[in-house]
């Protein structure tokens, strides 16, 4: 039992660590390529993170 709930709270912080650094490295790659650009791209995908969080709740 303990263990099916381990491997159940695994994956979902798995998927989440994924998701964060898919947006951080999104917003690293505008980064790069002009400084402004990874600063809005990061803004927006807080925003769009907040929203469907609340919409969640």
């Amino acid at each position: 039992m303990a263990l099916r709930a381990f491997a159940r709270a695994a994956r979902v912080f798995v998927r989440d660590l994924a998701g964060l650094a898919g947006a951080g490295l999104c917003a690293y790659g505008a980064y790069e390529i002009y400084p402004p650009a990874g600063f809005i791209v990061g803004g927006w995908l807080l925003l769009v993170g907040a929203i469907l969080a609340a919409r969640a709740s």
